[in-house]
């Protein structure tokens, strides 16, 4: 699988969508941010785990 951005800009991104108050569930970042949740799971286990991983 080919990813565009970097495990530091997942992590970012995650905590921008976070800080910025849209909701991080799967289904809504799947649909309005689909590179970031397939970036997210090219590097982490789970999107949970991404998230759990940018903001804690």
């Amino acid at each position: 699988m080919e990813v565009d951005m970097s495990v530091e800009q997942v992590l970012s991104e995650i905590q921008r969508l976070h800080i910025n108050g849209n909701q991080l569930n799967k289904k809504s970042i799947k649909k309005s941010h689909p590179q970031l949740m397939r970036s997210a799971l090219y590097y982490f286990a789970d999107w949970d785990s991404a998230i759990n991983k940018s903001i804690s």
